[in-house]
């Protein structure tokens, strides 16, 4: 897999501080409120689950999968849910964890579905955000880092359903995803 790797823009060791320091602030934010974390699937699986380990307060975990983007690399626009949460979110305060915040649009279209839902409060905590690329503002109030315009993979995200369990975020090199 390496050899598909144009270049390192974050180690292991620089995204364990990161979620540690990102752990902490949430925790701090979030004392006394049993958050309940949701992690926007597949890409954000591996964030999450070193998320909520860096937090040490209790918190609640839920999965939903929504994709823009099908088998392509360019987000279509086209919105959908595959997977809704499992329990009512009414009066709850949710935390959306994202691999990377893109266009914004699917993160814009899920964060509204969910105030619809009557949460007491929402935040966004994004792995990666790419500012380039927005076409729909975004709030976000956890961030792990801002990367370049570039196919970003490793650390649950994908090219292809590849490169997910790389332990490192990298650049792949054009040659792999051009046709």
């Amino acid at each position: 897999m390496m050899q598909s790797i144009e270049k390192v823009l974050f180690t292991e060791e620089q995204i364990a501080e990161k979620i540690k320091e990102l752990g902490s602030q949430i925790a701090k934010d979030y004392a006394g409120k049993n958050p309940l974390i949701i992690s926007v699937l597949r890409g954000s699986f591996i964030f999450m689950a070193d998320l909520v380990r860096a937090i040490d307060i209790p918190c609640e975990v839920d999965f939903l999968s929504v994709s823009s983007y099908g088998s392509g690399t360019v987000s279509s626009g086209n919105i959908k849910m595959i997977q809704g949460l499992d329990g009512d979110i009414k009066g709850r305060h949710v935390i959306v964890v994202e691999d990377i915040l893109d266009s914004g649009r699917t993160l814009s279209y899920l964060m509204e579905t969910l105030r619809e839902s009557g949460a007491a409060s929402i935040s966004l905590c994004t792995f990666l955000d790419k500012p380039e690329r927005r076409v729909v503002p975004v709030h976000v109030d956890y961030c792990g880092f801002q990367v370049p315009d570039e196919f970003i993979v490793g650390y649950g995200l994908d090219y292809a359903q590849r490169f997910r369990n790389l332990p490192f975020v990298g650049i792949l090199k054009p040659e792999v995803y051009s046709d």
